[in-house]
């Protein structure tokens, strides 16, 4: 296969759990990867351990809250691989918690940055690249939280029910280009998010037992688990799958 008929994908957040180990999944794939993280030696390590070279490779240093620093990851894609096949939306971060009257508007707008203003930035400069091609797919990170509400996670909250209403505008927007726009929404996983989450309870101890047995399979989901999801929505074998919301979550929604 030339370089020219490999596809490429682009996933923010990769130097995260969920987000390495969709890198790993698509990297098995032999797709061009293009990974974006705040930290660029973060990348580099994911790259390294992957197996990954200059050749089917490429670390972009980016903060999704800031336009120019998206249009830089969005150009030096096309500019290195010609096109984008696959994004994963996936930079997200948790935020502080507490009741309502304790958060700050500074924590919101923290929060609102990288999780809504983020995703819809991605959306906003991939999608004139995947409509030239007529083509692609796109996965957008949201949470459980995306659909329920939690007490002291306001800001959590609200921005993961926004990026479901952006995936679902986005996905019938594009319809008729040959583009799906699809959800993930996990629930409790292993990773360092969580990790913080339950620190920021005052009892993580406490919290992660809530967790495991507000769950119908008994534990937190594996990154890896989430990353199965992922690879199935970025692939052909999800070609008749869009404006589809993904939960990954051992039951607990269905509850």
């Amino acid at each position: 296969m030339s370089q020219s008929q490999v596809k490429t994908a682009v996933i923010t957040g990769a130097a995260g759990g969920i987000g390495k180990e969709l890198a790993r999944r698509l990297a098995e794939r032999q797709l061009n990867l293009v990974l974006v993280d705040l930290k660029e030696e973060a990348l580099k390590t994911v790259i390294e351990e992957l197996g990954l070279n200059e050749s089917n490779s490429l670390a972009v240093a980016a903060d999704v809250s800031k336009e120019e620093d998206v249009q830089n990851y969005v150009n030096k894609a096309v500019e290195k691989f010609g096109t984008i096949d696959y994004f994963a939306n996936n930079a997200g971060i948790e935020g502080p918690t507490g009741l309502l009257e304790e958060q700050s508007v500074k924590a919101l707008d923290l929060v609102y940055s990288v999780n809504v203003r983020g995703v819809f930035l991605g959306l906003h400069y991939i999608i004139p690249v995947m409509k030239k091609q007529q083509s692609g797919a796109i996965l957008n990170t949201s949470s459980l939280a995306g659909l329920m509400g939690a007490p002291g996670m306001s800001p959590y909250i609200m921005s993961k029910h926004a990026v479901i209403g952006l995936t679902r505008v986005a996905a019938n927007e594009v319809a008729s280009f040959g583009i799906r726009v699809n959800a993930v929404l996990p629930g409790t996983i292993n990773t360092r998010m969580m990790r913080q989450i339950e620190s920021n309870s005052g009892n993580a101890n406490s919290f992660k037992e809530a967790n495991e047995a507000a769950t119908p399979l008994g534990r937190y989901g594996e990154p890896q688990e989430v990353a199965a999801v992922m690879n199935f929505l970025l692939s052909e074998e999800a070609s008749f799958v869009t404006a589809s919301l993904y939960t990954v979550d051992g039951g607990m929604m269905g509850q």
